[in-house]
């Protein structure tokens, strides 16, 4: 997961939630935040077409729709997020034992969905 400042400018990693404690933690944290729009990485293969994930994310889509009414969640193409968020952590001189950790991976590929999703909006 991912957040962004309230000027929306920046996106920063927040943490790695296993998907059945999502809907809990979300709860939880618009109890203390303001949330008004979620953004979701939406699987497509190289071909941009679904893979066998994104019926999964289509129904967390449509039941996170009806659990958080008044707020937008948008899904966004997620493709080659993993390579450009591994590209950044050799850059960024992580050592490869981090490098790894899919939650590593994970927490970066969703500020680079969310990063993206901003500059979409603000440009």
């Amino acid at each position: 997961m991912a957040v962004t400042d309230p000027e929306r400018i920046i996106a920063s990693p927040l943490d790695v939630v296993a998907t059945e404690n999502l809907v809990p933690f979300l709860e939880e944290y618009f109890r203390r935040e303001k949330v008004d729009i979620i953004v979701l990485g939406e699987p497509k293969n190289l071909q941009g077409n679904d893979t066998d994930t994104s019926i999964r994310v289509r129904e967390l889509y449509r039941h996170l729709k009806k659990k958080f009414l008044g707020v937008e969640i948008h899904l966004i193409d997620e493709r080659f997020t993993s390579k450009i968020a591994l590209d950044t952590m050799i850059q960024g001189g992580m050592k490869k034992k981090d490098r790894r950790n899919k939650g590593n991976v994970d927490k970066i590929s969703a500020t680079i969905i969310l990063q993206s999703f901003l500059e979409r909006k603000s440009g």
